[in-house]
């Protein structure tokens, strides 16, 4: 079972008790001063410490002793006995955060009943935070396009490292996943994740958020950066961090330590910090909203994590994803794509992103057909479509002539297919029923390239490109 702990500076008191918690099948470690005591904590913590106030030939009484585990273990209960109990003692130690007082002589059922409820208390203040982290948000990356591969193989570089990581990219891109992924498959995919959204906090809580508080009337009261020691803290839209609360990061990210909010006691800490944003850094920094320092101490590896847009290729196998996530976790229907569905996704605008597919998704399985195939007419820009639809022209284009308006469906129908396919040629011609060289040919005279961006091939009209130029 357990191991706890026994700090007590007679012998029979701390030998009769490890005595008792062994009969009751505990392991024990025992303690006569505050330096073998802190020596053995450093060493390998325990799953309770029992602990004398009164300490003889010692450098740390009890609430010394108490004050450094909770600061670097916080999660660790602590039982404090003592021969001299008061009132003021035990106030001052639960304030300190130890879980109960006993006064010696004690009663040994009194004892075991404290140690066993400090004992499950824990492990239940434990179990709490993990599914506190634990959230619908996956480390699952899924893809199989050149911009997915290139990002994923940046991801798989810094796992194996504790370097400080900013990715970057458009809102609903997935950088909490990317984030995820690194804690996940890094040396510390067992300790906590914890995610600061630096946007959602009201910035005069910032600080009590992320550093705790210490109250005469609440005590102590660990802060995120306190829950993720040995793990990630992950600063969603750092940008919109409050200018006070930056400086005093960094000054964490340069020490490893801070003070709670009313405290005065050093916290140290060993996390891994990783970071991302929507906005352009460099702009904050000359308006004088983030700190430049900082940007440097987060920018270690910087990793763009790409758009919907660059990986419109990737969009079936994330909605078929998404259809079995949802099937899975809230019993939606099961429901496969039609290939209609797939292209017209593909084609479709994007301005959130992934997170804006998986919402679709969910609509449509939600509002949608128990069974069937996923059609255009499910998708929000396929509602109402039909064969008896007709298009309606915009004003520009019914002005233009036969010849320059097929131009200008050809260009805009080549670009949309040739993006859907992540720029491969071969696939688009079979898609559209022509041979690659006459492909070829005919982008050449729509004035289409292909061009690289984050790992992939994009389709775009040439630079000097008059919109409704070319040639037949």
């Amino acid at each position: 079972m357990a191991d706890i702990l026994i700090v007590d500076d007679e012998k029979d008191i701390r030998e009769l008790i490890s005595d008792i918690l062994e009969d009751e099948g505990y392991g024990t470690r025992l303690a006569a001063n505050s330096d073998e005591a802190m020596g053995q904590i450093n060493t390998e913590p325990p799953a309770l410490l029992i602990l004398d106030i009164w300490l003889k030939d010692s450098r740390m009484d009890g609430i010394d002793i108490l004050k450094a585990v909770k600061r670097d273990n916080p999660d660790v209960p602590v039982v404090i006995i003592s021969g001299h109990g008061n009132i003021e003692i035990a106030v001052a130690a639960i304030k300190q955060g130890a879980y109960d007082f006993i006064e010696k002589p004690f009663n040994i059922d009194q004892l075991m009943v404290v140690i066993r409820r400090a004992m499950e208390a824990s492990r239940l203040r434990s179990e709490n935070l993990q599914l506190k982290r634990r959230d619908v948000t996956t480390a699952e990356m899924i893809g199989e396009g050149a911009a997915f591969r290139a990002v994923k193989s940046q991801l798989d570089k810094v796992t194996k490292s504790n370097g400080r990581v900013m990715l970057t990219g458009p809102a609903g891109s997935g950088k909490e996943i990317a984030a995820r992924y690194i804690h996940a498959n890094s040396s510390r995919a067992n300790a906590p994740f914890v995610s600061v959204n630096s946007a959602a906090i009201e910035p005069e809580r910032m600080e009590e958020v992320l550093f705790g508080r210490e109250s005469n009337e609440r005590g102590v009261e660990p802060g995120l950066l306190e829950q993720a020691h040995g793990g990630v803290v992950f600063f969603d839209e750092v940008a919109d961090m409050p200018l006070g609360t930056q400086s005093k990061i960094l000054r964490v990210l340069v020490d490893q330590q801070f003070q709670r909010v009313g405290g005065v006691d050093k916290v140290r800490v060993d996390i891994r910090v990783i970071s991302s944003t929507n906005r352009n850094v460099t702009e904050a920094i000359d308006a004088g909203t983030f700190r430049q320092e900082l940007y440097h101490r987060l920018n270690v590896v910087p990793i763009d994590v790409p758009s919907l847009e660059e990986r419109r290729e990737d969009i079936p196998l994330l909605a078929r994803h998404f259809i079995m996530e949802f099937n899975q976790t809230q019993g939606l229907p099961n429901r496969d794509l039609s290939q209609d569905a797939e292209a017209l996704m593909q084609t479709m605008i994007w301005p959130g992103n992934v997170r804006q597919l998986k919402n679709v998704i969910e609509r449509v399985l939600i509002l949608g057909s128990d069974n069937g195939p996923i059609t255009p007419r499910d998708l929000p820009s396929g509602e109402g479509a039909g064969a008896e639809d007709r298009v309606v022209l915009s004003g520009s284009v019914a002005t233009l002539s036969l010849r320059e308006a097929r131009e200008l469906f050809e260009r805009e129908y080549l670009l949309t297919q040739i993006n859907r396919f992540g720029g491969n040629i071969s696939r688009t011609a079979s898609f559209v029923g022509m041979e690659r060289s006459a492909l070829h040919r005919k982008l050449k005279s729509l004035g289409v390239v292909t061009t690289n961006k984050s790992g992939a091939r994009v389709a775009q009209l040439e630079p000097s490109e008059d919109a409704l130029g070319g040639q037949d």
